[in-house]
C-alpha cells in the first residue's frame, strides 16, 4: 500500500511555482490545481487571438514540477525576441496552445504536456472553461479582466467568476477528496488563489475534505491589490469569498527582511505583511512560523524552506495512515 502523502495545492502565479519547485523533491503524490484567468501577456494574446485558455500560470507549474535540467524544460521557458507577432510568446504557451486546438481539449492538452515534461504529479485547470475574472471595488464601481483589475489602483471589495456556472475538472475533486492535505499560496490574493475557491463545487469540495488545510501566507503586500493588508486581512478575504475559513491553518514567515532589501521594494510601494498575531488568533487559526525567507537578495519564499514546513503536517498524517 502506497503511504505517501496525498498533497493538493492550490493556486497560480510564482507563489505556487515555488512551492512546486520544493514539493518536487519530497515523496508525496502531488496534484495541483491552477488558476486559469490570467488575460496579460503572451497568455492574454493567446486568450484573444485564439480563444485558449490562458496556459502561462499551468506552463510555470510544469516547469516547476521537471527537472530543472531537462533540455525541454528550459524549451518551455524560452521567449522569442522578435520585432514580430512571435515577439514576448513563450514556446511553452504556444506548444500549449497548440495541443489544445490539435486535441480540442485544454485540460487533456495539460495531460499530455505534462508527459512530455515528465512532470512529478498531476495538474489540474481550475476549469476547463474559458472564464473572466471581475471585481467589485469599494467604491462600488467594477472593473473586468485581471490586469485591469490590478491597475485600477483602487480597494478590491470582492472578485467573481464570468460565467458564474464553471464547473471544474472531476479529477481535481477526487484529488480534494482523497487529499491528506491541502494548501492554497502564496500568490496573490485576489487573482491567482480566490478565482480556483470560486468555481462551482471547489469550496464544498475541500469543506468536506478531511485534510489538514494550510493557507500560504504572502511576506510582502502586492501594489494595486493588497496595498495595507495585514495577515489577517488577507484571511478575512479568503473566508468572505468561501462561506467561512476553510483552511484553518496559517504559515507565516518569521524572518524580517535588511533594511536594505527592503529599500529597493519602497519604489513599488510594496511592504511587508504585518503579522497581526491577535487577531489571527481570535479568528481561530492555529498559526505555522518558520523562516521561509530565501536567501537570494529577493523578499521571496524559499522553494525548499516551503516545503518542508508543508512536509511536517504531511508526514504526522503520512504516519496515521
Amino acid at each position: 500500500m502506497n503511504l505517501d502523502p496525498r498533497i493538493v495545492s492550490i493556486g497560480g502565479g510564482t507563489g505556487l511555482s515555488t512551492l512546486l519547485r520544493g514539493l518536487k523533491k519530497l515523496r508525496a503524490e502531488l496534484s495541483v490545481i491552477v488558476t486559469v484567468t490570467d488575460d496579460g501577456g503572451s497568455s492574454g494574446r493567446l486568450r484573444e487571438e485564439l480563444g485558449a485558455l490562458p496556459p502561462g500560470d499551468i506552463r510555470n507549474c510544469m516547469i516547476a514540477l521537471s527537472e530543472d535540467e531537462h533540455l525541454m524544460s528550459r524549451l518551455f521557458r524560452f521567449r522569442f525576441n522578435s520585432d514580430g507577432a512571435l515577439h514576448n510568446h513563450s514556446f511553452g504557451n504556444l506548444f500549449l496552445a497548440a495541443m489544445a486546438n490539435v486535441t480540442g481539449d485544454f485540460a487533456e492538452a495539460v495531460r499530455l504536456t505534462s508527459e512530455v515534461l515528465a512532470i512529478k504529479g498531476v495538474i489540474y485547470p481550475s476549469t476547463n472553461s474559458s472564464v473572466q475574472l471581475r471585481a467589485e471595488l469599494e467604491d462600488g464601481s467594477w472593473v473586468e479582466g485581471e490586469t485591469r483589475i490590478t491597475s485600477s489602483g483602487r480597494r478590491i471589495r470582492r472578485v467573481h467568476l464570468d460565467p458564474a456556472d464553471a464547473l471544474p475538472l472531476q479529477g481535481a475533486l477526487e484529488a480534494i477528496h482523497l487529499a491528506d492535505l491541502i494548501t492554497i499560496g502564496p500568490g496573490s490574493l485576489y487573482t491567482s488563489l480566490i478565482p480556483n475557491m470560486l468555481v462551482k463545487k471547489v469550496i464544498e469540495a475541500v469543506q468536506a475534505s478531511n485534510a489538514t488545510k494550510i493557507y500560504m501566507q504572502n511576506i510582502m503586500t502586492q501594489p494595486g491589490e493588497t496595498d495595507g493588508y495585514t495577515a489577517a486581512d488577507h484571511v478575512q478575504a479568503l473566508a468572505d469569498h468561501c462561506g467561512g475559513i476553510l483552511f484553518p491553518n496559517i504559515l507565516i514567515n518569521n524572518r524580517t527582511p535588511s533594511a536594505e532589501t527592503l529599500k529597493r521594494y519602497e519604489a513599488e510601494h510594496a511592504t511587508v505583511v504585518d503579522l497581526d498575531h491577535a487577531r489571527l488568533r481570535e479568528m481561530g487559526l492555529n498559526i505555522m512560523e518558520r523562516d521561509l525567507l530565501a536567501e537570494d537578495g529577493m523578499i521571496r519564499h524559499d522553494p525548499d524552506r516551503l516545503a518542508s514546513a508543508v512536509w511536517e503536517p504531511a508526514m504526522a498524517l503520512r504516519v496515521r495512515r
